[in-house]
């Protein structure tokens, strides 16, 4: 392993005491830019993330026509021109391994008139697509699949349409697979009905956040059951309105911060905190009360302080599974066991999480066992060790919370976490008020 990419996960000297302005939400930042590209004039969003996610979500516009430039903290998207006549010249995007670009993507693809191939990173080639590919077939959109059925690469062949009508579609390896049809349901030739098959629904608040967005640029967008019993959401065909809107701040990515607060008993406050939001992270209020914090709000700031001890948890994490590496790398610091429940879909994020986290906790001293759809996490003595990240971002900063506590802990590469924040390395040292890691980079 090249030593080059070991991070030496700075410890903490004493309680953390700092206000925190996170970047964009990258959940957000994806639909509008999408809703944006498929929008019936110009759009402007400011505080838009800017990271390896959202640069590509912009390529892949691009590639399809939208034009998109930078103007101070604003983003201004002009949406892709209706489609040619003759198909145009074929195309390739590549996803990296994010998921909104995989699974977003491919539908607004087929208002192009032409082959758009769609790739990704080596770890893309095994995340679940079946769901985006049954949805663009019963859409009426052909599409070839070029490696192992159900995943990366493929091609769509946009014909510049969309059926709209109903969808019989399994999203239960993701809410991707609602949204990503959802968002660009409004430009198909009919309304469009959505029926979940599948006997799970994970992470509900991003489908819910999904209808908002939908709801503000104009579009008639609900959710109801049907006589089943099944969940149905349906999107009414429509002019996308131009967008003028105000990203807000990322949530999840608010966790580690808010992380270090319990794990050194000091206090974090972070800037700008929505009252109201639809973002899965916004459950890190109630999930760190639980775990030993004080949560209260400040002006703007939603603030955590730690109370000196971290306390396991039992939880059902399936509306907010993003949040479980941070949650669980508080546990393997706890003063109980923990029980997490209801993440089978995590196993097909970056990287598969549960089998990651249970491999890596146990290997530092915290006995971790993985269930079907979770984990038991048992805290013992931990040691510094090598803690790989999988290029999850998720992992990595998982690794940085229990290296505030845990001298010579190691994460593998902790670039990976440009993913979705760009400089959480700085970010981490100026919470830590020092320059960098203590005993440096190994």
């Amino acid at each position: 392993m090249a030593s080059e990419v070991l991070w030496r996960a700075p410890v903490a000297d004493g309680p953390v005491d700092a206000l925190v302005r996170v970047p964009g939400s990258k959940s957000l930042t994806a639909r509008w830019m999408v809703l944006a590209a498929a929008a019936e004039g110009p759009s402007e969003l400011r505080g838009a993330l800017v990271s390896r996610d959202t640069r590509l979500m912009r390529d892949a516009l691009e590639r399809l026509g939208a034009t998109l430039e930078v103007a101070g903290d604003s983003l201004r998207i002009t949406p892709i021109p209706p489609a040619t006549v003759e198909p145009a010249e074929p195309v390739e995007i590549h996803a990296g391994l994010a998921g909104t670009v995989m699974r977003f993507v491919p539908l607004l693809a087929a208002l192009h008139h032409g082959d758009v191939r769609f790739t990704g990173d080596e770890a893309a080639l095994v995340r679940p697509m079946h769901a985006v590919i049954d949805a663009l077939r019963q859409q009426g959109v052909e599409v070839t699949e070029h490696g192992v059925p159900g995943h990366l690469p493929i091609t769509v062949h946009g014909t510049g349409r969309l059926a709209g009508g109903r969808i019989l579609l399994d999203a239960s390896a993701s809410s991707q697979f609602v949204s990503n049809a959802l968002l660009v349901g409004a430009r198909g030739e009919g309304d469009l009905e959505l029926v979940h098959t599948g006997e799970t629904l994970p992470s509900l608040p991003h489908i819910e956040m999904t209808l908002e967005t939908l709801q503000a640029v104009g579009i008639e967008a609900a959710a109801h059951r049907d006589e089943l019993g099944r969940p149905v959401w349906t999107v009414s065909r429509g002019d996308v309105h131009a967008l003028d809107i105000t990203v807000e701040p990322d949530l999840s990515n608010a966790g580690p911060f808010l992380a270090a607060a319990l794990v050194t008993g000091g206090t974090i406050s972070i800037d700008e905190w929505p009252r109201s939001t639809t973002q899965p992270g916004d459950a890190y209020r109630d999930l760190l009360t639980r775990m030993g914090g004080e949560v209260f709000r400040e002006g703007r700031a939603m603030t955590l302080r730690g109370g000196g001890a971290i306390h396991g948890l039992e939880a059902d994490m399936s509306a907010v599974g993003e949040l479980v590496p941070t949650i669980a790398a508080l546990a393997a610091l706890a003063d109980s066991p923990s029980r997490i429940t209801g993440v089978a879909h995590l196993r097909g994020h970056e990287t598969d999480r549960l089998r990651a986290l249970a491999t890596e906790l146990t290997k530092i001293g915290a006995h971790t066992v993985e269930l079907e759809d979770g984990l038991e996490i048992t805290p013992g003595p931990l040691r510094g060790d090598v803690f790989e990240s999988y290029e999850d971002h998720r992992m990595a900063t998982a690794g940085a919370i229990i290296g505030l506590r845990v001298p010579d802990l190691q994460v593998v590469d902790i670039a990976t976490t440009r993913k979705t924040l760009p400089d959480f390395e700085g970010m981490w040292l100026s919470m830590l008020h020092t320059e960098m890691p203590a005993n440096g980079n190994a």
